[in-house]
């Protein structure tokens, strides 16, 4: 119970910051990107030795294809991560509520004319599989050394940080399925018209990445 409890809480801290930072900046594109990579560094030095800090369920399926994790594990982990972002969404929705800036932006994210450059739903979908897919296979890589345990919450934490500079002009970022559900629940309209593609898109590249990082690791074995 300890690590599905982890998991809700350090998914509601990584929406209510990244998300709320994202909207009190005004969208700024660096402090944006650092609210949800430093809510990972962080996360991942208090809860990873609890549930592994995936807070993220496309991270979650990952670990599911490469036997880190059961099938029961995976269905409580997904359920406690998208309660986490509800409770996180909820929480700003309320502070913001309270305030002159409103609740018309909670950090969703869109394609076509809704995004901020316009991109097209398949620009947005590719855009999502490889974000996510270079994303979750630098967790797998500095995860399954054990040699690199001291440092891999910081490399995680970088790596988002740097998808999401790329990102955010794009699709707002998701690589996050439950982070993008929330604020899509909150603001309905467009937003959860929208948000198949950003469940959709981070599982498939989750996927990817955990199946790319099997072959080649499997191959690398072999060759010794």
């Amino acid at each position: 119970m300890k690590k599905y409890i982890a998991e809700f809480l350090g998914t509601l801290v990584l929406v209510l910051f990244g998300t709320g930072i994202a909207v009190v900046s005004g969208g700024d594109l660096v402090a944006t990107s650092l609210a949800f990579g430093l809510a990972i560094v962080a996360e991942a030095y208090v809860i990873g030795n609890i549930s592994g800090c995936h807070v993220n369920p496309a991270v979650s399926l990952a670990m599911l294809i490469s036997k880190k994790l059961d099938i029961k594990d995976f269905a409580c982990y997904v359920v406690s991560q998208v309660l986490g972002a509800i409770t996180g969404t909820a929480i700003l929705f309320f502070i913001l509520s309270n305030t002159n800036l409103g609740t018309t932006a909670l950090g969703a994210n869109f394609y076509g004319e809704l995004s901020a450059t316009n991109i097209s739903l398949v620009a947005a979908i590719v855009t999502e599989i490889v974000l996510t897919f270079v994303f979750i296979y630098t967790i797998l890589g500095v995860t399954s050394d054990d040699s690199k345990s001291n440092v891999a919450g910081l490399v995680i934490g970088l790596t988002l940080t740097f998808v999401h500079l790329i990102g955010i002009p794009l699709t707002g970022t998701s690589v996050n399925p439950a982070r993008s559900l929330a604020p899509a629940i909150f603001l309905g309209g467009e937003a959860f018209k929208q948000i198949w593609v950003f469940i959709l898109a981070p599982l498939v590249g989750g996927a990817l990445a955990a199946f790319v990082y099997k072959y080649l690791n499997t191959t690398k074995k072999k060759s010794k």
